[in-house]
């Protein structure tokens, strides 16, 4: 099984709760969303970027969506006692059962 791994810190000088960071990964994703659109020219406005530029753009949306994401994992955690071990050991099994994933 290929995988990304990335690791993104705690964010140490913020008191995020869950529906700052819940509503903050909403605005993210919007603004990453955002980018694509402009790389597909889904707005209908001309853009002058580059693909280059364009790319940069969307991995800089795309890691700040990753962020909070991170972010409110932390969250999870340390208000709540999440396990998110265990969380994604069940994600890994719901993408195997369904047949997103396959075993190698």
């Amino acid at each position: 099984m290929k995988t990304k791994d990335i690791t993104l810190p705690r964010l140490n000088n913020l008191k995020p709760t869950l529906e700052s960071t819940a509503f903050k990964l909403m605005e993210e994703t919007g603004e990453l969303a955002q980018a694509i659109g402009k790389f597909r020219g889904m707005s209908g406005e001309r853009t002058n970027m580059t693909e280059q530029q364009v790319m940069e753009l969307i991995l800089r949306e795309l890691l700040d969506v990753a962020q909070t994401a991170v972010s409110l994992m932390f969250v999870l955690e340390e208000e709540y006692g999440a396990d998110i071990g265990l969380a994604l050991e069940r994600h890994i099994q719901k993408l195997i059962e369904k047949e997103y994933l396959r075993v190698e």
